[in-house]
C-alpha cells in the first residue's frame, strides 16, 4: 500500500482509518484542486474571445503533453463508479468546472462577445462534455483531434 510513498501501512490507517476508499476520495479531491489551479489565471478570466481561445489552447496543450493520463478522465469515469462517495466527489467536480465555465459565459454575455440568448449553464454543461468526450477519445486513440473539434465547436456556437 505504501511502497511507493514510503509509508507502512500503520501510517496510511492512521491518516485514512476508514480504508482505502477514504484514500481515494482524498486523492479525487486533491487531482480536483490540481486540475483547477493548471487552468488559472484563464478558468477564472474567461470574458473575451482571446480569454477562451487562451484557455482552449491550454487546455489542448495540456491534454497532449498529458498523453494517456487525464486526472478528471479518472475521476470522471472511474473513481466516480465505485461507490455513492466517490460520485458525490465526480458530480462537485463537475459542478464545480461548470460554475466557473458558465460564470465565463455570462461575463462574455455581459461584455458583449457572446451570444446573448444562449442558456448559460446548458452551454457550460456542453463545453464540459466536449473536453471530456474528447479526452476520452485522447485516452482511446493518442489524438486530441476530437478535443479540439469539440472545444472549436462550442467555441464558435458561443462567441460572436
Amino acid at each position: 500500500m505504501g511502497r511507493r510513498s514510503g509509508t507502512g501501512k500503520g501510517q496510511m490507517f492512521h491518516y485514512f482509518p476508514k480504508g482505502r476508499e477514504e484514500l481515494l476520495l482524498a486523492v479525487a479531491a486533491y487531482e480536483a484542486d490540481r486540475v483547477f489551479e493548471s487552468q488559472q489565471p484563464y478558468l477564472n478570466e474567461l470574458t473575451s474571445r482571446a480569454a477562451w481561445e487562451a484557455w482552449r489552447d491550454l487546455i489542448i496543450r495540456q491534454y497532449r503533453d498529458q498523453g494517456l493520463y487525464c486526472p478528471l478522465g479518472v475521476l470522471i469515469s472511474d473513481v466516480g463508479r465505485y461507490s455513492p462517495a466517490s460520485q458525490a466527489i465526480s458530480a462537485q467536480l463537475v459542478r464545480r468546472w461548470q460554475e466557473c465555465v458558465r460564470a465565463g459565459i455570462e461575463a462574455t454575455q455581459a461584455a458583449g462577445e457572446a451570444n446573448p440568448e444562449l442558456d448559460a449553464d446548458r452551454t457550460a454543461a456542453a463545453v464540459i462534455g466536449a473536453i471530456q468526450g474528447g479526452v476520452t477519445v485522447l485516452l482511446s486513440t493518442g489524438s486530441t483531434e476530437h478535443l479540439e473539434a469539440g472545444l472549436n465547436l462550442c467555441l464558435n456556437h458561443l462567441l460572436l
